[in-house]
């Protein structure tokens, strides 16, 4: 995998509405009763412009539609996103348009509308591939619609990915092997697969509050993510992330993006961008940010301008997630004189065989994926 960062601009469109709320939900999705879609269309694309007239010159080489349930948008509206966008920076030949969906028959109908518009990769919620466990995850779909969902994805878009959830409340290393078995066998170049983790503010959240939900302890929960990166591996689909698994070459040119700490613009309601130097965050919640877009022409809440060393530790943070690693020398510009790295910690995590330097590289390994975050409180001085 090629360790460069990519001078090409990244785009993330977020669309915030879902049909209901998912208990373990902490992203930025609401639930509304109606959508006036011709002002959410017009107000996308002011706040699209905005990030052109900041960001002029560069050429877009991914696009990511993420919400809340992109896949609820009306194609008219991705299209015309995607034609404002390819018209303003122009579109790298190979560009990656990812949108998220959930696998309900009425969005798959959608899906050859998005295919027409320009989407190219859809990433889909199954979530699990277990109707119990799709029940207490409050999932609308069974697993034979998602399923079905599922192949009218890969019949439909030349690259397909799709999430489960694991470490569920009673879930056993031996049922959770054979479900991913079972995922690895659909064929996609592509999994995101993320352990259950209760996340305040949601439903979940009170529920293990009230002691009426408890998922893996560490123990377990370190067996199951092992296992994960074994079954993954022998199947061709290697942890490139922390959470994801793909085909070499196949792996998420957006999210290497934020992994690699490229440029990338963010539109809609509570997106962030990266702009070289400063960080954009925009109004959380719709209406508010409807209403900054009519006013101000953007949905901008903060702009800060980023500290040499604050870019460094996030390109640090960000980077020890990859199996590929951080480059230190980008680091030290970034941080501009600042020291980084304690090296001490490296030297004894390296001599417990959980990190090490190749070249100008630092690189967690596999012994070390997981206690990552312990690692990064020892390693990053910032």
């Amino acid at each position: 995998m090629p360790a460069a960062t990519s001078p090409d601009l990244a785009l993330y469109v977020h669309w915030p509405f879902c049909v209901s709320k998912c208990p373990y939900c902490d992203f930025n999705s609401h639930v509304r009763e109606a959508v006036d879609q011709a002002r959410w269309r017009d107000a996308l694309l002011a706040d699209l412009a905005h990030e052109v007239a900041a960001l002029p010159g560069r050429r877009l080489g991914s696009i990511f539609f993420g919400g809340g349930t992109p896949s609820l948008m009306p194609p008219a509206t991705v299209a015309a996103i995607l034609d404002a966008a390819e018209r303003a920076w122009g579109f790298a030949p190979d560009i990656e348009i990812t949108l998220e969906a959930n696998p309900s028959s009425v969005e798959a109908a959608r899906f050859a509308d998005l295919a027409a518009a320009g989407v190219n990769r859809v990433s889909l919620g199954l979530q699990a591939l277990d109707d119990a466990a799709l029940r207490f995850l409050d999932r609308a779909h069974g697993v034979d619609e998602g399923l079905r969902a599922l192949a009218t994805a890969q019949a439909t878009f030349p690259r397909v990915s799709f999430d489960l959830i694991y470490a569920r409340p009673d879930q056993s290393l031996a049922a959770w092997q054979a479900e991913l078995a079972r995922a690895l066998s659909f064929g996609t170049e592509h999994l995101s697969l993320y352990q259950l983790t209760i996340e305040p503010g949601t439903r979940f959240a009170t529920e293990a509050a009230a002691g009426r939900l408890t998922i893996p302890d560490g123990d377990a929960a370190a067996d199951l993510f092992e296992a994960t990166r074994a079954l993954t591996a022998a199947a061709g689909l290697p942890a490139y992330e922390t959470s994801n698994h793909a085909r070499i070459g196949a792996e998420s040119r957006h999210n290497l993006t934020y992994w690699r700490y490229g440029d990338y613009a963010g539109i809609g309601p509570g997106a962030h961008g990266r702009r070289t130097g400063h960080a954009t965050s925009r109004r959380r919640k719709p209406e508010n940010w409807l209403s900054a877009v009519d006013r101000n022409g953007h949905g901008i809440e903060v702009e800060d301008h980023l500290a040499p060393v604050t870019r460094a530790t996030e390109a640090l943070v960000m980077g020890l997630r990859l199996r590929e690693g951080v480059d230190l020398a980008r680091v030290e510009a970034l941080a501009e004189g600042s020291a980084m790295i304690d090296d001490a910690a490296v030297r004894r995590l390296s001599a417990h065989g959980l990190i090490v330097r190749d070249g100008p590289r630092l690189i967690v390994t596999e012994a070390g994926a997981l206690l990552l975050d312990a690692i990064l409180r020892d390693v990053v001085l910032a």
